[in-house]
């Protein structure tokens, strides 16, 4: 069963994935930390590169299954134009400013 956005608990996920079904790359890109990092599948990958060709060029879009951690750790199935839809894992670090300062992607 999918988890309605509005009712993700932790504040910054809860943006982040809002933004990215909303394909809104300006508000995505102010919910992250100075020098946010991020990797995919157990690799760090260049996060302005990554964003642009794994969401904002290829209409991404989450459907999130679960969460944990307060909020921080997600499944969720993830499409786009380039792959389709995955049973991806999103795991996310809040600094106390509440921005993303890294997050962690991968197939479920």
């Amino acid at each position: 069963m999918t988890i309605q956005t509005a009712r993700l608990s932790d504040p910054a996920v809860r943006a982040f994935v809002a933004a990215v079904n909303a394909h809104d790359r300006e508000g995505f890109l102010e919910l992250l930390a100075p020098g946010a990092t991020m990797s995919d599948d157990g690799a760090d990958r260049d996060l302005m590169d990554w964003i642009d060709r794994e969401i904002f060029s290829s209409h991404g879009h989450m459907e999130v299954d679960n969460e944990s951690r307060g909020g921080r750790a997600l499944l969720a199935r993830y499409s786009n134009d380039t792959w389709g839809e995955m049973r991806t894992r999103w795991s996310f670090t809040v600094d106390e400013d509440g921005k993303i300062a890294r997050f962690e992607t991968g197939q479920a």
